[in-house]
């Protein structure tokens, strides 16, 4: 039976603020929590699932967790879930410390003010799909420990270091490595092929900031053929990236 109060503090780590003071945050689903185990990044304190999981997942579990397993009932999971659709298994894990980011030489992704907890974590999939081993983020792109964030990322979190910064003075830190912007009006993205630069993904409604878009030493463009006003951050970083980088 899980007790009221550590119901309580798992549903606490809900909210960034809560999840700041515990250095610690949820991951919900088989395939998430089993990712984050085998990527051996962060550190699991607790495992709770219905019987029937953990008997069919213990032995894979094991080889990456000797901490507790804790049988809880389905109804129970559905009161400290996160996600509207409760999985049969939630972990609590201590956040990591990010690897400081060395990005000469290959191609590093940033990020301006993403807010949807979907994009960013689809956004981080992408990038581990494509071989991209660090995002920057500014300051107020949405937190990766979002519940939605982590189950977004499917596991990619555990490959992919993520870097929360102020933007504009650490891309001028970074030079002469130079600055890609994704905008409307920009060279297209066919001609470019790069082994190392700065992607720049914008917001998903106001696009780059000025700011950091003046920074830029080339605006980049998905050909437009139809009538879409635009397109979904993480749909454009995916785009953006099959063609740079493959």
């Amino acid at each position: 039976m899980l007790s009221k109060s550590h119901a309580k503090y798992i549903q606490s780590l809900h909210h960034k603020k809560f999840r700041d003071i515990e250095n610690c945050f949820i991951a919900e689903g088989g395939k998430v929590i089993l990712e984050l185990l085998q990527s051996k990044k962060f550190t699991c304190t607790e495992i709770l699932g219905t019987q029937e999981w953990l008997n069919s997942n213990e032995a894979l579990i094991r080889k990456n967790f000797t901490g507790p397993l804790e049988v809880i009932q389905q109804h129970e999971l559905e009161k400290i879930a996160a996600l509207t659709t409760p999985n049969q298994v939630l972990a609590i894990f201590k956040k990591a410390l990010s690897i400081p980011v060395a990005p000469e030489g290959k191609i590093n992704l940033l990020l301006d003010n993403i807010q949807d907890p979907g994009n960013l974590g689809t956004i981080i999939r992408i990038a581990d799909w494509f071989g991209i081993n660090n995002i920057i983020c500014s300051e107020h792109t949405v937190d990766i420990y979002n519940p939605k964030v982590v189950q977004s990322t499917m596991g990619s979190l555990g490959r992919v270091n993520m870097i929360y910064t102020e933007l504009e003075q650490w891309i001028q830190q970074q030079r002469p490595i130079k600055l890609y912007a994704a905008a409307l009006n920009g060279k297209n993205i066919k001609e470019v092929h790069l082994s190392e630069g700065l992607i720049l993904i914008g917001n998903e409604g106001k696009g780059i900031s000025e700011n950091l878009l003046k920074l830029a030493d080339e605006k980049i463009t998905i050909q437009k053929l139809g009538d879409a006003e635009s397109l979904n951050a993480a749909v454009a970083t995916g785009i953006i990236l099959s063609h740079i980088v493959m």
